[in-house]
């Protein structure tokens, strides 16, 4: 045990931290990543067993572990051509062939495997390079859907004069994210624990050791290369390293992709600030103290969320589906990672030393990780968070987020103390004509009769940090 460099306390450090560059993010093993990427290996085998199977596009930001993710899965096959469209040859492939049975001839002999009978999975990394090669995907469902293709690429062609349309009707998507706790659980070897996990069955004895695992998931966040060195590790100093690392990455595909658009600017201008508005509903005119308007300011946040590597939340007003978004409201800002943004607002210490995470950088923490983890475990590239606002003038009441069950809108706080100050909760519940809401904490899973200002009576489910991406279910079995 040694005082932490780092964090200011003492704690275990294997390494001690030093400087690197890129090089030293891969550096990992991708067979270690892939134990706990496995929920998305069985959405990609239900993929391939389609009767009408399309050629599958599989979104996310960079350095969530696509390429790792459908390299291990190629294994499954007699046949496996990977190609990176980064790599001239394989981008002049497209550019030059258009005959779909001479392409595909072209990449045999680029991959340097014979055209064998068999199951043949075709991978296109990062196809946002050639639009081609995009126009081409529905060639590959109509003329030969005996070949199983899924393309990849982190669509930052969004920052250059470049719209690229992937064929309607030809192609599905799966959207690929940071790792859920669950997925931490399994990184972390508690491979019983995340079966209990699953099942909504954990011991109220061993919650405050499932606190503390989620505390840590909290911290590191979900990105595959971090969880992988940091459970393998345990080294909380050199995930620095990684960090910055990833936030460079980022910074140099704006450049890469850069036509000296004024757009460009901004995006860089919201990649160095934005992070410090995390959890926090934000104004878009002069955002983050600058000069640039709504309209051009909305137009790079719209570009990033293409990359998905934010989201801008817009509130609702209903209680009663469907949840429309406000667009005239102004939204909350969500990021890719929690782990990612504790490095870069610089809170790392804060959480690190936290008793609860509600109280780490005035609960934004705390709010952004349920958001995280709401989700995490699902593959939609639709998928959206949502939270709510009272529809009247000079009203403040506002609730964290709301999710759709059956056909209701469940109200979800993240809160502690008493039910009391829960008053935007008891006003939404006296809007709606069900009788469930959700409060998510570092305490153990309760259930609270709660009568509204009012009187109405509803039932509080008091959900801990772990249970957020189970709730559908942990509410079926209660």
């Amino acid at each position: 045990m040694i005082l932490h460099p780092y964090f200011g306390t003492k704690c275990m450090v294997l390494y001690p931290y030093f400087e690197t560059n890129a090089v030293y993010l891969h550096f990992y093993s991708e067979k270690y990543i892939i134990m706990f990427q496995r929920n998305a290996l069985i959405q990609l085998r239900t993929w391939a067993t389609k009767s009408n199977r399309k050629p599958l596009v599989l979104r996310g930001a960079r350095q969530v572990g696509k390429t790792t993710l459908v390299n291990e899965f190629g294994k499954e096959f007699d046949n496996y051509l990977y190609i990176n469209l980064e790599r001239q040859d394989a981008y002049q492939i497209f550019e030059n062939k258009s005959n779909i049975d001479e392409l595909l001839t072209a990449i045999y002999l680029l991959c340097n495997k014979a055209r064998n009978s068999g199951k043949t999975l075709l991978f296109i990394d990062e196809i946002q390079q050639s639009p081609k090669a995009v126009a081409q995907l529905r060639y590959f469902y109509e003329e030969f859907p005996q070949i199983y293709v899924i393309a990849a690429g982190s669509l930052l062609e969004s920052l250059i004069d470049i719209h690229i349309s992937f064929p309607v009707g030809r192609v599905e998507y799966m959207a690929l994210r940071p790792c859920s706790f669950n997925e931490f659980l399994s990184a972390m070897g508690e491979t019983e624990l995340q079966k209990a996990h699953v099942a909504g069955a954990i011991p109220e004895a061993i919650h405050t050791k499932v606190m503390q695992l989620f505390n840590n998931y909290t911290l590191v966040g979900g990105m595959p290369e971090v969880v992988s060195h940091y459970a393998q590790h345990k080294d909380l100093v050199a995930l620095r390293a990684l960090y910055e690392t990833l936030l460079i990455g980022y910074k140099d595909d704006v450049e890469k992709y850069s036509k000296k658009h004024t757009t460009t600017s901004i995006v860089r201008y919201i990649l160095q600030y934005g992070w410090d508005f995390a959890a926090q509903r934000i104004t878009l005119g002069s955002f983050a103290g600058s000069s640039y308007q709504a309209r051009e300011m909305g137009e790079a946040f719209r570009m990033l969320e293409k990359t998905m590597l934010l989201e801008l939340v817009y509130p609702t007003v209903n209680t009663t589906p469907p949840m429309h978004p406000q667009q005239r409201k102004s939204p909350k800002l969500l990021w890719l990672d929690t782990g990612l943004l504790n490095h870069l607002v610089g809170v790392q210490k804060e959480v690190f030393g936290a008793n609860d995470i509600i109280d780490a950088w005035r609960g934004h923490i705390a709010e952004h990780i349920v958001a995280q983890e709401l989700l995490a475990s699902g593959f939609s590239v639709l998928a959206k968070r949502n939270f709510w606002v009272r529809d009247k003038k000079g009203a403040d009441a506002e609730v964290d987020f709301v999710i759709q069950i059956d056909n209701n809108i469940i109200p979800i706080e993240v809160k502690a103390g008493h039910n009391a100050k829960l008053k935007s909760l008891h006003i939404f519940m006296d809007n709606v004509n069900h009788h469930t809401a959700i409060r998510v904490w570092s305490n153990p899973f309760s259930i609270d009769n709660v009568v509204t200002y009012s009187g109405k009576e509803f039932m509080l489910y008091n959900i801990p940090f772990y249970y957020v991406s189970n709730i559908e279910k942990l509410l079926a079995l209660k």
